[in-house]
Order: structure tokens, then sequence, then C-alpha cells
């Protein structure tokens, strides 16, 4: 008989979003009446159409498509030319950041590449974790079989964990013993703290003291607001040494539905080998690509070099202040519900205290079942998630202003 991963049998009972899932279709199957007035804030899914510009180029794209003269079977599995150079120029050059084009790598997902990265670094790294933290980093090193198995508050034998509280905003502290994979995630999910330069500074420079590799997931650098807080780790000197960045299309040019990424490796960014060797993880990267996967669509790839027109820009600003002015409604609601708030100023999260006396799973299934309203409970993202929970912008400005309204209504 044909042997399974055994890795997989460690996850805990359920992924975070399918046990929401799971509940809440439990209680609109319990309620039917409810199932119309209930609004989702929950999973950070974008809900406002593409931008025009980026409609414009799906449909030019799809033309070409039509005709024999410009029909495009398989795409360079990197990324286009033409987008990997938008990315390089508008991303990083002309902010003063050295990243050539052929640096950044377009995929479908910074969600997948987060987990893909594994497949070219050892099984021997010890690796560190915000807590709390996007559950794809744990959850990928469980599968590969870097962890043991979790303890009763579902931590993972194996890594360590880096608390994030109020103390520290929310950013974890680089430890006082060596690792040597550290995840990254500024603006954070689920928090919506953003790393400031000092913060960003102390993490390179014990990356390059200790030889390690920061893993910095910036999915949500374009809800900055903050003067001074950089967008990407490349802005600290020596971070082309010691770190991958992943960005993504999702949160800032909707394309949630569209799938387009790009994670960006460093030529200059080396790790061990079991020998002892130091050898580049570039064209590790390339060839993982090349192997395991065939390219984003030419007509999705059209689609996000358009986000970089002028038009563009203007329509990304657009689609950024709308999910943050939903972001304000939903502090200025917490807030007037007696309730202690944090992000929602460089992110589209806000991260809330739950009431005295409430679980996060408590507080959710209240959240539910008094006021309609599906939030994620913080300690799906670790044990120090434990007394919060995450409400999610992405919605229209009506269902902001009715969610913050409802949060009101709730007697604790």
């Amino acid at each position: 008989m044909a042997l399974l991963n055994d890795n997989y049998l460690k996850l805990k009972a359920g992924y975070l979003f399918p046990e929401i899932g799971r509940r809440v279709k439990a209680f609109t199957e319990a309620h039917p009446e409810a199932a119309a007035r209930l609004i989702r804030c929950g999973i950070g899914d974008v809900t406002e159409p593409l931008p025009p510009v980026v409609v414009a180029a799906l449909h030019r794209a799809v033309d070409e498509m039509a005709q024999r003269s410009t029909f495009r079977g398989y795409g360079p599995e990197q990324g286009y030319d033409f987008l990997r150079s938008a990315i390089a120029q508008n991303d990083y050059r002309s902010q003063g950041m050295d990243i050539a084009d052929d640096e950044i790598f377009v995929s479908d997902g910074s969600k997948c590449d987060c987990g893909a990265i594994l497949d070219i670094l050892g099984d021997r790294n010890r690796i560190a974790i915000s807590d709390p933290v996007y559950p794809v980093y744990v959850d990928t090193n469980v599968m590969v079989g870097h962890t043991g198995s979790a303890d009763v508050s579902g931590a993972y034998e194996g890594l360590v964990y880096l608390p994030c509280t109020p103390q520290n905003g929310f950013i974890p502290e680089p430890p006082k013993e060596a690792v040597d994979v550290i995840y990254l995630c500024s603006p954070n999910n689920p928090t919506g703290a953003a790393a400031t330069r000092p913060q960003l500074e102390a993490w390179v420079a014990y990356a390059l003291r200790h030889g390690s590799i920061l893993l910095f997931d910036a999915a949500y650098e374009a809800y900055i607001t903050q003067a001074g807080v950089p967008h990407s780790i490349y802005e600290i000197p020596g971070a082309r040494e010691c770190a991958i960045e992943f960005r993504s299309f999702s949160k800032n040019g909707g394309f949630t539905g569209t799938r387009c990424a790009f994670t960006v490796v460093p030529k200059s960014l080396k790790a061990r080998t079991g020998t002892g060797e130091s050898m580049a993880l570039h064209p590790l990267w390339s060839r993982r690509m090349t192997t395991k996967f065939n390219g984003v669509p030419y007509i999705v790839q059209r689609a996000a070099e358009a986000l970089y027109s002028t038009e563009g820009r203007a329509q990304v600003r657009g689609l950024i202040e709308h999910y943050l002015g939903n972001a304000a409604v939903l502090v200025a609601g917490a807030k007037a519900a007696g309730l202690t708030v944090f992000g929602g100023v460089n992110a589209p999260y806000i991260w809330v205290a739950t009431p005295a006396g409430n679980t996060s799973w408590q507080a959710f299934d209240r959240i539910l079942s008094e006021a309609h309203v599906v939030i994620t409970p913080g300690s799906g993202f670790g044990s120090k998630g434990e007394g919060y929970f995450r409400v999610s912008a992405f919605n229209s400005r009506a269902n902001a202003e009715e969610v913050a309204r409802r949060l009101q209504g709730l007697r604790w």
C-alpha cells in the first residue's frame, strides 16, 4: 500500500478559515432568517471590482489571444520581461533600491510562494515564527516535516515563537539565540502593525550576524500611510544579503480572483550546503519555478502591468483609500463600543482585544449570533492571538458602517 505524508497528520483539526466557514454554515442553517443580514469581515478578500485600467488591459490581451499573429502559448515561467521590468523599476529602482529585472519572479500568489520557498531551504534550519502569525507560515513548515507535534496550546515543537504584544507594538524582536530562517510580515496580518525602520534594521543586523534568512511578506505594503515606515525590506542596507521579499497584486489591485504576485530573490543572497559551501539561492529558485510552475497567464500579467500606468496608480490609490476608509469607520465603531483597538492605519485590518472573560472563539460566536457579523478569532493565528479578534476592512462602505453600528449594539 502507498504511504502518505505523515506530517499532514500533525496539523491541527482544521485550518482557521475552513473552521470559520463550518461555524458560519451551521449558524445560517440553524437560523436561515439571519443569512440575509450576515456581513462577512473574516477572510481578507477584496470586494470592489477590478480597476478600469485592468479591465481594459485584460480585454486587449484577450483580443491578442484571438489572433494567430499575436497568440501566445507557454510563457516564461519566471514571468514576462515586460512585467518583471515594470515591477523592478517602479517598486524598487525608482525608490533607490538595487533590484534587477531578473531578480523578480512572477507567480500566482504570495501565499503560494511563502510555502513553496521551503523547496529550496534545508530541513535542518531552525525556524522562527511570529506569534500571532499568518497560519500559512506555520502549516507549510508542518507539512514538509520541519516541526514536531503541536502541544495543547497549538505550538509546534521545533519552531521558535516570537511573541507580538502591545508592549512591542505587535512587531517581533530578534531572539537572543541564533535561528536560521525568520518569517516577518509588515504590515502585519493579522494585527495591522507595520515595522519601523529601526525595527527592520535590528532584524537585518541580526540576520547578517547569524547568517540567517528573512522571509519578508510585504503583501500589504501599499496600505502604509505613515511617513518613514519602510515599504520594502530592501530599504534597509544589507538586506540584499539576507532577505527574500514576497509581494502581491491581490490587495492593492484587487487580484484575489485574478491571481498575480511576485517574489524577489537577490542574486547576492546565499545559504550553506550540507557540506558547508556557500551557494546562491537565486538559481535554485529559478530552477524550482521552471520545474514546478508553468507561469501566470499572459492576459493576467498584462493586467498587472497596467497597474503601473498613471491611470493604474490613481485607481489603486482609490481602492486603498476606500478600504482604509472602511478601517477608520470600523476603528471608530469598535472604540465607541468600549473595545480596545489596534491597527487600521497602515493595514486593512483592525485587531481588537476581546472583552474580559471572553475567549476569541467565544467572541466570534457571540458576534456571529448577536450581531450577524463574521470576524476572525485571534487564537487561530497562534497562542498570543488569544484574547483578540481580527476585523477585515475589505467590504463596501455601507457594510463597514453597519458593522460599526452593530458592534456598538453589543452588550458584553
